[in-house]
């Protein structure tokens, strides 16, 4: 029987065929979470009275999202973390100095391969997709039981098939892509289902632009996003001491079935922003400039785990190379993890930033999440290279985010308002 990409990983880790609608007990391949999920998980797990998990070796602990620590209660979850850590002798636990935003750092680690079955504390574990498994994110409570068990109880997704063609225009990049796909179908237009990701402009983008698009599929309401295992995810591995005999390489049948076919041509795309309140309020720049006007900003960040790769801010520097950031503007740039940064300040990226007028922060999440390092008052209005805005999500309820590109929120922070790159650049 011909299935999808979804239908056969799932099928596989059961060991027998199993097609989206069927509920299964699944053995997971890796478990990951986060300082902040990971609390719950850990007292969760001691709850029921669990006393150790089933390998230390396929479980991943990332402190990341209130790390360097904001006050005395992140302080705890990480202590708590750091604690269980040692007590159950966890290979991959990640301290401050070493760590990095979660869904950077393990695809830059290698941590998780193509094929398979992945669950995470967070839900942009989908992220991992574009590297051709199945990632997805999931409760504290169900990741304390997969942590004890090596198993999760989930249903087999249906999929949407979407296909990317067409030559891509100037600064028009995966986070434009995965804005336009999110418009398309609403944030609630792939509930519970994979997006299968594919086609031309997929085939020739490089790893990180795939991470950013895998990165959103949750905001279109999917239970994960993938892109098929290819050369470059081939080369993306070998680069990391990762062969292909080291993993599975998994493919939809040509005859699967799938809920949904969405086909996007690229080639007439512009820059866009996704507006307040909502991811799948998109809009190109120059028309919401036009029909709204000019749109002035408080603060930009470029950064996180959609945007805060080596290539995201290269494609900021190129924008602030040599320039100024307006006056009163506050720019923040938060690379992924610690490599990035410091193949950051290799490049002389760091310097370009500093003297743009810009700040670097460690890796963290922060002010994605309204934690800390770029919190907003009441009235401010951020662009950032994000993945959220609804109200409160970076700070006052009464702020605003505009999600965007690197390549826009660069421009808008030389600009002090809503811009496009090719008004500045």
């Amino acid at each position: 029987m011909a299935l999808t990409f979804s239908e056969k990983i799932i099928s596989k880790q059961v060991g027998e065929e199993k097609k989206a609608g069927e509920f299964v007990f699944a053995p997971i391949s890796k478990i990951m979470a986060n300082e902040l999920s990971g609390f719950v998980s850990i007292k969760q797990f001691k709850r029921y009275g669990f006393k150790k998990v089933f390998d230390p070796e396929k479980i991943i602990l990332v402190p990341s999202h209130n790390v360097p620590n904001k006050d005395v209660t992140t302080a705890g979850h990480a202590k708590t973390m750091r604690d269980f850590a040692r007590e159950q002798e966890i290979v991959h636990y990640y301290e401050l100095g070493e760590m990095g935003i979660e869904h950077g750092l393990l695809p830059e680690k290698a941590l998780v391969l193509p094929g398979e079955l992945v669950v995470g504390g967070d839900s942009h574990t989908c992220t991992y997709g574009a590297l051709g498994l199945l990632s997805v994110g999931m409760g504290s409570t169900d990741i304390a039981a997969a942590m004890a068990t090596g198993k999760s109880w989930l249903r087999v997704p249906e999929t949407i098939k979407v296909n990317f063609t067409g030559g891509m225009p100037e600064y028009v990049v995966a986070k434009d892509l995965v804005l336009y796909l999110i418009k398309r179908l609403g944030v609630e237009g792939a509930l519970y289902k994979t997006l299968e990701i594919g086609g031309e402009v997929i085939n020739a983008m490089g790893m990180e632009g795939r991470l950013t698009i895998t990165n959103m599929a949750v905001e279109a309401g999917a239970k994960a996003g993938i892109i098929f295992a290819d050369q470059v995810t081939k080369d993306f591995y070998s680069e990391r001491g990762v062969e292909e005999d080291g993993y599975d390489i998994l493919l939809s049948d040509s005859d699967a079935v799938y809920s949904e076919e969405v086909s996007i041509d690229v080639s007439n795309l512009s820059p866009v922003v996704a507006a307040p309140y909502s991811p799948d309020n998109v809009i190109t720049v120059d028309e919401l400039v036009e029909k709204e006007g000019p749109i002035n900003i408080d603060q930009v960040v470029i950064g996180s785990c959609t945007n805060g790769r080596i290539s995201d801010l290269r494609q900021a520097a190129q924008i602030l190379d040599g320039k100024k950031v307006a006056r009163g503007v506050r720019v923040i740039i938060i690379p992924a993890t610690q490599n990035v940064y410091l193949q950051a300040v290799k490049e002389g990226l760091v310097e370009k930033f500093i003297e743009a007028g810009a700040v670097v922060s460690t890796p963290t999440c922060g002010p994605c999440a309204g934690l800390h390092s770029g919190i907003l008052a009441e009235g401010e209005v951020a662009i950032s290279t994000t993945n959220r805005n609804f109200p409160g999500r970076m700070g006052h309820v009464d702020s605003k985010v505009y999600l965007s590109s690197p390549y826009v929120a660069a421009a808008s922070a030389l600009k002090g308002q809503l811009a496009s790159p090719l008004e500045v650049y």
